[in-house]
């Protein structure tokens, strides 16, 4: 893992369980990111990336803590080894980061945060979902660099923007507790750049570890549901829901077939109220035939309301 010192603003290695406390930052990419090259080799100081870096380590530094870890400058994706890795453990080492701060940069510093926090870009986009739940400690700030509040302090609003429970956000309830056509909906309106990281960057938030294979495109989140269905028995799994014809464009008006497998979290949109429920699953397995499932399921009949005298 590398680090940035905070001190001398250079980058560290450190290997195994021998990691010193550090802050983490989550931030949307721009124009001019500052890449591991370029900071090592001294030409990410003209590139505007380079302030988000050098704002974190100051206000880390500030609290005492002598490293820092920015996604755009301390993962080598030149290094195919090394960006597998750095995705797989990405949800841990935010998990275990002493603070995250999160950069706006679209919040403006005189705007009513009611207002224009639910329209910044943070929240549209599908990294930053797990750099929410991650983090013990996050801490918010828009784009001048002024503190807005913390996950704690901002739980209400968080919860109503992204959809997910304000016990969830607190840590008071651990992910696992969660139905997977649940933690799935939290993802279902947000984009990624690559197709692929659509799946990747659900990992941690689904305690999975899979390759990456860059080119697959809509098969990595294939490839998701599929490790997904190896480790658990939730069945909500297969809750999902094709949009409605006229939102899938170019599409004829003739039959549409599908597998049991969504082709995308957008497709488990109507999920965000699902709850874990305690099924007696025998056998729930996936295999070049199929999917194989032998499940007993409760039956809830809700009765029907009574005629009132009048309509009689």
């Amino acid at each position: 893992m590398w680090l940035i010192n905070t001190s001398t603003l250079q980058l560290e290695e450190f290997i195994g369980q021998n990691i010193p406390k550090y802050a983490i930052l989550s931030h949307t990419w721009e124009d001019e990111e500052v890449s591991f090259k370029a900071f090592n080799n001294g030409t990410g100081k003209k590139l505007k990336g380079y302030e988000k870096i050098e704002m974190t380590c100051t206000i880390a530094a500030q609290v005492g803590l002598s490293y820092a870890w920015v996604d755009t400058c301390c993962i080598d994706k030149s290094s195919s080894a090394e960006l597998t890795e750095a995705i797989n453990s990405m949800f841990r080492w935010y998990y275990r980061a002493e603070v995250c701060y999160a950069f706006l940069a679209d919040l403006p510093a005189d705007a009513p945060l009611q207002t224009a926090m639910p329209k910044c870009k943070w929240f549209s986009r599908g990294w930053t979902l797990q750099e929410t739940l991650a983090p013990r400690s996050l801490y918010l700030f828009n784009q001048s660099w002024i503190y807005v509040g913390s996950k704690q302090e901002l739980l209400k609003p968080l919860s109503a923007i992204t959809g997910i429970d304000a016990s969830v956000l607190a840590g008071a309830r651990h992910l696992s507790s969660v139905a997977v056509a649940q933690r799935m909906s939290w993802a279902a309106h947000r984009q990624t750049t690559r197709v692929e990281d659509m799946a990747y960057c659900l990992l941690g938030i689904f305690g999975i570890n899979m390759p990456m294979l860059y080119g697959e495109e809509e098969k990595a989140f294939q490839r998701l549901q599929e490790e997904l269905i190896k480790s658990t028995s939730d069945l909500s799994i297969f809750a999902w829901t094709r949009p409605a014809m006229a939102e899938i464009p170019k599409e004829p008006p003739t039959r549409r077939y599908c597998g049991i497998l969504a082709k995308s979290p957008a497709e488990f949109s109507g999920c965000g109220a699902f709850r874990l429920l305690s099924t007696d699953v025998s056998e729930f397995s996936v295999s070049n035939k199929g999917v194989k499932v032998f499940a007993s399921f409760l039956l809830i009949v809700v009765p029907r309301r009574a005629k009132s005298s009048e309509s009689n």
